[in-house]
Parts: C-alpha cells; sequence; structure tokens
C-alpha cells in the first residue's frame, strides 16, 4: 500500500521553531517530524512514500532525497497552502488503489495497524483513527459522529459546538473515491479545501468508513509546547522499557 504524507505547512504556530525550516523537519528527541512520519509507515508496510511538499520544500528533498530505507520516495508540491484536501489532490496522479494517508506534523505510538488491517479486510472506502478528547477542546479538530457499529455517520471540521468529543487524530486509509470528493469540495469561510468537508461528501454518497479507537497516544505538534510533551512522552517510553535483569548464579 501507498503512503501520502502531507507536509507543506509553514508551522506558523511553532515559531521560533520554524524560523529556518519547514514545520515537517521540526525535531523532535533527536529527530525530524517527517522522520517519526516514515519510521512509522515503513513498519506498516509502505511500498512508497508520496510526499506533498510547499514551503521550504527544497530543504526536505535535501533531507530525504528519493528513497528512505529502501522505500522510494515521490514529491509533489503544494503551490498555495489552501488546505488539506487542495494538498491531497496533488498527490492524485501518483496513487494506485487504496492508500494510507497521514499529516506530516504528528508522532504516533498508537494502533495504526488496526486501521490499515480494516482497510484491508473489510469492505469500506476509509478507515480513521480516533481518539476521545475533552469537549471544551473538540472544536479544534475534526469531529466524527459514529453510530453504535463504530462507522462513521458525519463528519464537522472545527464546529463550534461540537456534537461528539471524537476526533480525527491525523491518521486514516482510503481508497480513490476520495480524490473526487476533494475535487467537489468548495472552499470553507477560512479560505481552504477541508479534508472533512470531502470526507462528508463521502459520507453523503453512501460510502462506509470505519472508526478505529486509538489504543496508544499520539501528539499533533502544532505548538512548541506540543513538541516538548512529545519529547517528554518518547523519553518516559525509553526509561520505562523493560531492561533485561541480570541472573545470578
Amino acid at each position: 500500500m501507498q503512503a501520502v504524507v502531507l507536509a507543506a505547512g509553514k508551522g506558523t504556530r511553532l515559531r521560533p521553531l520554524t524560523e529556518d525550516r519547514p514545520k515537517a523537519l521540526v525535531a523532535v528527541d533527536g529527530e525530524p517530524l517527517l522522520t517519526h512520519c516514515f519510521e512509522e509507515l515503513r513498519s506498516l508496510g509502505a511500498e512508497e512514500l508520496i510526499v506533498v511538499v510547499g514551503y521550504r520544500a527544497e530543504q526536505i528533498i535535501e533531507r530525504y532525497g528519493d528513497e528512505y530505507r529502501g522505500i522510494p520516495i515521490t514529491y509533489t508540491y503544494q503551490r498555495e497552502q489552501l488546505g488539506l484536501a487542495h494538498a491531497l489532490l496533488t498527490a492524485e496522479t501518483h496513487v494506485e488503489g487504496d492508500f494510507m494517508l497521514m499529516l506530516g506534523d504528528n508522532v504516533f505510538r498508537s494502533n495504526l495497524d488496526a486501521v490499515v488491517q480494516s482497510q484491508k479486510e473489510e469492505d469500506v472506502d476509509a478507515a480513521f483513527l480516533v481518539e476521545e478528547v475533552p469537549y471544551e477542546e473538540a472544536s479544534r479538530y475534526g469531529v466524527c459522529v459514529t453510530n453504535g457499529d463504530d462507522e462513521i455517520v458525519e463528519v464537522l471540521e472545527k464546529p463550534a459546538d461540537p456534537p461528539s468529543n471524537l476526533v480525527m487524530t491525523g491518521f486514516y486509509t482510503f481508497s480513490p473515491a476520495i480524490f473526487h470528493a476533494c475535487h467537489l469540495v468548495q472552499q470553507s469561510d477560512r479560505g481552504e479545501y477541508e479534508l472533512p468537508d470531502a470526507i462528508d461528501l463521502l459520507l453523503r454518497s453512501g460510502r462506509s468508513i470505519v472508526a478505529i479507537p486509538l489504543d496508544g497516544w499520539r501528539i499533533d505538534v502544532g505548538y512548541p509546547e506540543n513538541r516538548d510533551e512529545a519529547e517528554r512522552r518518547l523519553a518516559d517510553e525509553r526509561t520505562s522499557t523493560p531492561q533485561a535483569e541480570s541472573v545470578e548464579d
């Protein structure tokens, strides 16, 4: 399965960390955000990485070249920052069949494999990793409404009055039907082509999408304090890993 990674953003909220680099190259625990993403996708068996670049794209290309640990990389360009649906469309001509989509500003330590398996084994058009957040925070995200069978029935982008506290995390699998929906999306009030709006069009057309509850953790590195929190968690994981005990004769 191919993997699309969205990495075109400027990261204005991450300043001063992004004064001289794109958001995707901000270091977390000694490695760029993109490296963390690539490692996760590599562990999931990604056959190709399609990386959407934009702001300071040359730095990303210089850093990774045309492959990552044996996985070929194809770059596509988002010339203007016009939203995630707009970014995803730049990858359309390179995608063949079902694919993974990861936002390049997240650090995951969770059950991403369950999302991929759902896409492969169930008759669905998409599967999303989702998590519950406090209701007062849900309006910052794409919010999902599900039925009793973990099927997503509605998606709303940053609603003022969230109907649920279940939010999208930045990891998805899709069939190519998502591209047609992205073409139909209209600009939002923010002047962007929103991915949740494209997902809503899929749902309205009768497409099936399942929600996979997050088991583990993820950090959306939107602010410097998020980077610090991701580093703390990664450090905690290292210190909590059981060490081999010596056996005395």
